[in-house]
């Protein structure tokens, strides 16, 4: 079983190694997963898994080689695979004694697993509704989104009633793969890999290694020592495609700007539709009155920020390539021109793009925008963002 669940996970590519295999076994010896379930999904994620990207590979992995814990609609587990001995050792430590007295209104725990396995071997296909049968929308004690004060819940994810006696197929697995589009919380983890630490301004504190050094230098006579905060000095620039096309991908977006907003101190952000031009503004309600020129952006923040371009280049290659291109004024130089300059000034600059990979070559505007980027452009995605601030970090 354990030698499946490791080809497993080398199938659906959890880098795990022979080594964690084995570490992972050595810890089953030891009886660190006891009779649960939960404890082994735990114990084995924390041997196997070496990076929280791979947590919903691991989560497939584990799912397909430990039957049981996903069982399929048209089918119901055998008698013999509900580890009797294991559930019964689990009462004691899991149950309440209002949940335990509840057991007992129906004979007792051998009663009710014995009534459950008699059900298993008479049954032969999906029940819906009912009283008797393991099945679903029913008032029988075994099965699933039905209701029974006193039930063991079968083939359900989650709790409708909070009155199951045993969660039998619970699962907690968090879609974290790198090729999703990202939440708040992973693009922070994502950005995190762009930081420079420094440390700045006035001490204010304690140096705890220098100030144990120094104690003992002046003979054991406490010598507090202090130094300026840690900061992240990395400076970002951030340029977001707003409107249009990208009113598709505001939640996204959002995402992005509060997590940046998080994690950089020296943080810049201004928005423009559809492609770069002459002019940005900070304010959407007042973008056509209150714009600041892209030549002026480029001559007041320096060419240490990092830049992030964010949007989908969805568009007409028109609009990029020629003067007079934007859908919104008449431009005297052309997108591309803007884009150059602005590449020319700043020498760490990606492109995140909403807009799933695999369809980029669908759309001859995001090729155009890609190579004016030299290939720096990245799907937004955890994945993608990864390699983005890989690339911003060199």
């Amino acid at each position: 079983m354990f030698i499946d669940f490791l080809h497993e996970l080398k199938r659906t590519r959890v880098p795990v190694s022979t080594r964690e295999f084995l570490m992972l076994l050595e810890a089953m010896d030891l009886g660190l997963a006891d009779f649960s379930v939960d404890d082994f999904y735990y114990l084995a994620r924390a041997a196997l898994v070496k990076d929280e990207r791979h947590l919903d590979r691991f989560d497939r992995a584990f799912s397909t080689s430990f039957k049981g814990l996903e069982p399929k609609d048209e089918e119901t587990e055998d008698a013999s695979s509900i580890p009797t001995d294991w559930l019964k050792k689990m009462t004691d430590r899991l149950f309440s004694e209002e949940e335990k007295a509840r057991i007992e209104a129906l004979g007792g725990w051998d009663k009710l697993m014995d009534t459950l396995k008699e059900r298993l071997r008479e049954q032969e296909k999906r029940h819906q509704g009912g009283s008797k049968w393991i099945g679903t929308a029913g008032t029988s004690p075994f099965g699933a989104h039905g209701y029974n004060p006193e039930g063991i819940r079968i083939g359900q994810t989650e709790s409708r009633h909070r009155r199951a006696v045993k969660v039998w197929d619970k699962r907690e697995f968090r879609n974290l793969d790198d090729s999703v589009v990202i939440g708040t919380r992973n693009i922070k983890l994502a950005l995190r890999r762009l930081r420079r630490f420094a440390r700045e301004g006035a001490p204010d504190v304690l140096d705890l290694p220098g100030t144990i050094d120094a104690t003992a230098r002046n003979a054991g006579y406490l010598d507090l020592q202090m130094v300026p905060e840690r900061r992240n000095t990395v400076k970002v620039l951030l340029l977001l495609d707003v409107g249009g096309s990208m009113d598709d991908f505001v939640r996204v977006c959002e995402e992005l700007f509060s997590a940046a907003r998080t994690e950089f101190k020296h943080l810049e952000y201004f928005y423009f539709h559809n492609f770069l031009y002459e002019g940005v503004w900070k304010d959407n309600r007042r973008r056509m009155s209150e714009r600041m020129a892209t030549w002026d952006l480029m001559h007041t923040y320096g060419a240490d920020y990092k830049v992030i371009l964010v949007g989908d280049a969805s568009m007409s290659p028109f609009e990029i390539s020629m003067p007079g291109g934007s859908v919104e004024h008449w431009n005297e130089d052309s997108g591309e021109t803007w884009l150059r300059r602005l590449l020319d000034t700043y020498e760490s600059a990606v492109w995140l793009n909403p807009v799933p990979e695999e369809h980029w070559r669908y759309t001859p505007s995001i090729g155009f925008t890609r190579d004016l980027m030299t290939r720096r452009m990245f799907p937004l995605t955890l994945g993608g963002l990864d390699r983005a601030m890989r690339e911003l970090s060199r």
